[in-house]
Parts: structure tokens; sequence; C-alpha cells
């Protein structure tokens, strides 16, 4: 295999002088940073060894754009990529392929050699970065912190005191104030609160109004950062090399991934001792229930929570930031939010966060444009034939895009383009009324919280901190981005999705009658 690999380098070292030659040919005035028209796309060509190579590099800074676009003028939807030395990828748009990787032939298709290896030095063995016995243990432990009366006391406890504490009052300021503030940053760093206390039971202070920079928050971003370059890597032989030599940015990873798990460790051992001292506990967080499960080894249980909390930290930043910046957009369906808001304002908070129908289709419509996991990678086990046709050998990767599948017009119509909760709604049944009832599609359709027995377990979680969020920040404040005038904010898709450069944005009180 390291032949293999070195003998790919030698070719590639012919690569730049190549891709100048193609990239002088390809650049013309028609470069835009906005996709081209489907019309325009056809599949890239491939050569000998190097495969598509130079049709990757070309379209490396736009590379998901890329692929969908391809992905709508492909007949399935599904597309082989040729890459180097005769490897292939699939990637795939179409839903009668997802579900069957994901659920109708779920066992031929894992985490893989290649995920794994590349994620291995961050996740090591936690739920994301493993298959078989002790993925369905991790699930199976997990699954019990996502009751309804697990979230019914997150929400009206964890939420609510970092809403009420420390979200509201940085808002007040700024509005106060008139101060520019990264509102995905914010974003991040109340997700960030919320999840480290439902995972170790601990809180770190992220979101005060000093907006600090705790070191396990910033060795967790570099982590995240390095490793999910590590999955980009259009050579990954030379990552591995830094990591041989101990240079750049593996270097930088190794730092930060030792002081992730060294905070992990001290908050295991520090949980270890509380468990012993009581008998029981008023809150049981993640760690105690992996704990008291019978698994005390502190590697295996760091890996476990680092998992949780890049899932919890992530993805609902991700999806709000995306969402207040369409809602900016969108003034009506502002408005429509905002109303259902007030309307519920009476209820009990649980159940004002949890029959909030047009919020809850506002939020899918923004995760159908902007979903915070762009793509999922799956190795297949062994041969198979995918329902579309398509071959697959063993070993050969299959990547299924969320972020291609919400712009198919065989999907979502001729609007796809346009925000518009409308399409997850319909009217209540009932004569005159004015109530709106949610209409979902299948999770092979859209599959942003996966599909099968690897469904997101925090689903109904992530929706109730979101919604629980805009009530209690848009029932007060107006968020306005402070964009430049036309300017579009560029989707960049790691573990997760993030909008380069942050969302600046300036915090207006409303107006009582608003």
């Amino acid at each position: 295999m390291l032949f293999i690999e070195l003998l790919a380098t030698f070719f590639l070292v012919l690569l730049p002088l190549l891709s100048i030659l193609f990239l002088t040919r390809a650049s013309t005035p028609k470069k835009q940073s906005s996709p081209p028209p489907s019309a325009t796309v056809s599949p890239p060509r491939s050569y000998p060894i190097i495969g598509s190579f130079l049709a990757v590099i070309a379209n490396q800074d736009r590379r998901l754009q890329w692929i969908s676009d391809i992905l709508q003028v492909s007949p399935s939807a599904t597309y082989v990529l040729h890459r180097s030395v005769g490897t292939r990828q699939v990637l795939t748009a179409n839903p009668a392929v997802v579900q069957h990787i994901l659920k109708t032939n779920f066992h031929n298709y894992g985490k893989g050699d290649f995920i794994n290896g590349t994620l291995k030095d961050f996740l090591g063995h936690g739920i994301f970065n493993v298959d078989g016995e002790s993925w369905k243990f991790q699930r199976q432990v997990a699954s019990h912190e996502f009751n309804t009366k697990s979230l019914r006391k997150f929400v009206e406890t964890v939420v609510d005191t970092e809403i009420s504490d420390r979200l509201i009052p940085i808002l007040s300021s700024a509005a106060a104030t008139g101060t520019v503030l990264d509102f995905q940053d914010i974003l991040q760093r109340f997700a960030f609160d919320n999840i480290c206390k439902i995972a170790f039971g601990f809180d770190p202070s992220y979101l005060l109004p000093s907006l600090p920079q705790t070191k396990f928050a910033q060795a967790f971003d570099e982590s995240v950062t390095i490793s999910s370059e590590r999955l980009r890597a259009l050579i990954p032989l030379v990552w591995k090399i830094k990591k041989l030599l101990n240079i750049g940015s593996e270097k930088r990873l190794r730092i930060a991934v030792s002081e992730v798990k060294e905070f992990s460790r001290k908050i295991i051992r520090e949980k270890k001792h509380e468990l012993r001292e009581k008998a029981s506990l008023d809150s049981v967080d993640l760690l105690s229930r992996f704990l008291s499960s019978g698994h005390s080894n502190e590697k295996f249980v760091t890996d476990i929570v680092i998992s949780f909390i890049l899932a919890g930290r992530d993805t609902t930043s991700s999806a709000l930031t995306w969402y207040l910046w369409l809602l900016s957009k969108n003034p009506l369906v502002e408005s429509e939010v905002l109303m259902e808001i007030k309307e519920k304002s009476e209820a009990p908070v649980f159940d004002e966060v949890k029959d909030m129908m047009y919020t809850h289709a506002s939020l899918c419509e923004s995760m159908r444009l902007y979903p915070p996991v762009a793509t999922d990678t799956k190795e297949a086990v062994n041969d198979d034939v995918l329902p579309d046709g398509t071959v697959v050998k063993k070993g050969m990767r299959v990547t299924y895009i969320p972020y291609a599948m919400g712009r198919l017009e065989t999907l979502w119509g001729s609007d796809w383009a346009e925000f518009k909760p409308e399409r997850w709604l319909e009217k209540d049944e009932a004569e005159n009324s004015t109530r709106w009832r949610f209409v979902g599609r299948d999770a092979f359709t859209y599959p942003v919280f996966q599909a099968g027995p690897r469904i997101c377990l925090g689903k109904e979680m992530a929706f109730l901190q979101m919604k629980r969020v805009l009530a209690g920040v848009l029932r007060r404040f107006k968020v306005v981005p402070a964009l430049e005038e036309g300017v579009e904010p560029e989707f960049v898709p790691q573990f997760t999705s993030k909008m380069k450069g942050g969302l600046p944005v300036r915090i207006v009180e409303r107006d009582e009658n608003e």
C-alpha cells in the first residue's frame, strides 16, 4: 500500500504544472463566485493514473457546489468520481440509494478504514467513528438521555438558564451600545455550554459577557478544524507525512487533541469521585450514565464524550446561524414566526416550543438549503449493486450529499431555491381552521439527521433547543446582519457546516407593538 501511495506521489509531483495549464485554459471572464447554470455542467474528464484529479483541483474552492452541479445533471443523481491510482468514489443525491446504504443494506456500509483512520486521533472509538458492537452499546446507553422526561428537563433547566442568564444579557448590552456581534460565535458558545452540561455535567462558562477564550474550547475547535482538513485533503499522504514528522498542522492537532483529552480525563476523574460519594445524583448526565454502566476506562469514555460534544456543539449553532440569515432576507417568514412565538408565549415553556409548527417548518426549510452536515461517507464491506445500477466494489466509498439533495428540482420542484416553509405545511383539515399541520418528508429524501439505524439520537433535542432560542431571542430582539450590501455568506462544509468569517449582526430591541 505504501508503494502505491509513493508511486501516486511521484506522478502527482507533475500535477502543479499540468494544473497551471488546465486552470489557465479554464480561466475566462465568465468565472464567477456563483454556481454555473446546470446546462453548462458536464462530468469531469478522467485520465490514466490521475483520474479526475485536475478537475478536482480546478474546483477545490467550490468542491461541494461543483459536485452538487454534477449530480443535478446526472440521470440518476449518482456519479462515480475517478480518483488517482484507479480508486473510485460514488457520489449520490438519490433517495433510493440513500435508503439502500443507510437502511436496506445497512450492514454492508460502515465507517470504514478511510474515515476511521483519518479521524481516529481526535474521535478515537467514539460513536461517530466506530461500527458494530461498540457503536450499538454507545447508542443504547446514550438513548436513555433522550427520553421525554430528560428532554423536558434539558429545555426547562439547562437551555432556559443559559438563555436568561447569559444570552439575553449579552444581546441587551449589544443593543444598548450598538455593538456588532459575530452571532455564529455567540451560538457556538451557547451550544458548547449546553452540551458540556449534558455530556459532562460540567459548565465551561464559555458564554460570559467577556466572551472568554477558554483553553478547552480553543483546543476543541482546533481539533475539529484540522481533522476536517484531513478529510478534504486531495493527497492524504501529505498529512500522514506531516504527522510522521510532527510538523505544521499535524503538530498543532497533536497538541490540541492532547489538551482536549487531558481536560476530559480530569472531568471524568472528578465525576467518578462524585459518583462514589453519592448514592444517586439529582442530575444524571451522559458521562454519569456511561460510568454507571460499568465502563470506567478513561480513554474509552473520553472518546464517547468528545463525539457527543462535537455533535451538540456545532450542529445547532450551524443551523441557527444560517436560519437567522435567511430570516433576515425573508421578512414575511419572520413575521409569521414572530406571530407564532407571541401566540405561544402564554403556554408552559416545553409546550410552547413543542407546538411551534411554522417555526419548525422554517427550520426544516433552512436546513434543506444549508444542512449542518453537508456530506456523509460510508465504505462498502463487500461488493454491491445500488438501486440505480451503480456497481460498488469492496472498499469503495459511497458519499451521500444532503446539500445537493436539498437543491434537486426532482425532489423539491422548480422553486427549490426559494426559502419557503409552506412546502412543509398544510392547513388543518378542520373547517375554517387557520392552524398549520406539519407534513414531513421521509428521512431518505431529507437525510439531514441521517436515517435508518444511525438516525440522530439528538434530533428532538436539537429542535427543542433551536426553537427555545428563537422564542427567547426573537420575542425581544431583531437580529440584523451587518454584511456589506449584496454580499452572500460562504457555506463552508467541515464536520459541520459553518459560515465563513462568521455572521456579523446588530441587535435591535423590538418595539412592543411589532
